[in-house]
């Protein structure tokens, strides 16, 4: 099991592994070892809370396919282990943010000084713009 949070927990099990060679550089070992990782990981069948599904979708962004499924690409080390566990650190990131239920803002009105200053920069622009206009001279 995974912890997300001090509440919600994944279970490894819910994921799948593919393992595809590495583009780039890095010689005969790119072409001979599948040490990129890809992680596929069900969103739609996850036991999490909806919401949480929700701003999931919202954060994983191109990462999530049609399907609901989020895939998580690892190809910085040379070793599959370490490209492993870089994916399961990026999905965790992912779901971590995910879980942050977003702060309700309360509406406020704007102070009086707030609203006054707003004016005076507004006149103060108009007077600076009105400076600029040509006059029609006298001839």
């Amino acid at each position: 099991m995974l912890k997300i949070t001090d509440s919600l927990s994944i279970d490894e099990r819910d994921f799948s592994w593919n393992f595809v060679r590495a583009s780039g550089p890095g010689g005969q070992n790119v072409n001979k070892v599948s040490t990129a990782v890809e992680l596929r990981f069900d969103v739609a069948r996850a036991d999490l809370p909806t919401d949480m599904k929700q701003r999931l979708v919202r954060v994983a962004g191109r990462q999530l396919t049609q399907d609901g499924v989020l895939i998580v690409e690892a190809q910085e080390h040379r070793s599959q282990e370490r490209n492993k566990e870089t994916a399961v650190d990026k999905l965790l990131a992912l779901l971590r943010q995910a879980a942050i239920r977003p702060k309700r803002r309360i509406a406020t009105r704007p102070t009086l000084g707030s609203k006054t200053r707003r004016l005076e920069s507004k006149a103060k622009r108009s007077r600076t713009k009105k400076l600029r206009t040509s006059r029609p001279t006298m001839e």
